[in-house]
């Protein structure tokens, strides 16, 4: 029985007023994008400054989608404690040439991927499903079927694509997912957050995991 709370990562993080209503809201990650195609996109130097003014306790994501080698050393230098996200068609002896624990995001638009291409993934904290093509970013707005999902894995899963405060309580029943992922669905504009949403999200997670223990009995 899966009695855990939802964790939530809110993505997409360009102000420090955003990411501070974030860390009082209790969100447990946020998400810096680092690839310039993205209008999310964010200065490695400005999420430093970001990232200092936040507590210890909340996770630091970073974002690349086949980025330079060079270019992801040199986030990792600036912020040691980030944990590498990657979106692209990165092998898994890149993800982990940097040395550290990565999450590998898997979009689902054409499909769901085999079980031996995930398995290649071994050394992943955890897998990111979105609705977006394989080797794209996410943050698109759209949802995909998740009873795709609906099975066991044998790592953490964060479902991303789509999720917002009206259907985030469904995301969580229908997946159970270790963590909920959320970008466009708090914005007044890309990459700048909705307080009002904000909380709204954390609410509304917080009362579908309350409904989820109920239902467990």
């Amino acid at each position: 029985m899966n009695t855990q709370r939802t964790r939530v990562k809110i993505c997409g993080i360009t102000r420090e007023q955003d990411a501070l209503t974030c860390e009082q809201l209790g969100v447990d990650a946020l998400g810096f994008v680092f690839c310039e195609a993205s209008a999310r996109n964010i200065d490695p130097a400005a999420a430093k400054a970001i990232a200092a003014s936040l507590s210890p306790f909340t996770t630091i994501v970073g974002l690349f989608l086949n980025a330079d080698v060079k270019a992801v050393e040199s986030v990792l230098s600036l912020l040691p404690n980030v944990v590498p996200q990657f979106h692209g068609t990165e092998t898994p002896e890149s993800c982990e040439r940097y040395g550290r624990p990565y999450i590998k995001a898997i979009g689902l638009g054409a499909g769901m991927p085999s079980a031996n291409l995930l398995s290649e993934y071994e050394n992943a904290g955890a897998f990111l499903f979105d609705s977006n093509a394989p080797g794209e970013l996410g943050g698109t707005g759209h949802t995909f079927d998740w009873h795709k999902l609906n099975t066991r894995m044998e790592k953490p899963v964060v479902l991303a694509g789509g999720i917002n405060v009206e259907n985030v309580a469904k995301a969580i029943a229908t997946v159970t997912p270790y963590a909920v992922d959320v970008s466009s669905g708090v914005e007044q504009a890309k990459g700048i957050k909705d307080q009002q949403k904000l909380r709204a999200f954390a609410v509304a997670v917080a009362e579908a995991d309350a409904a989820k223990l109920v239902a467990q009995g």
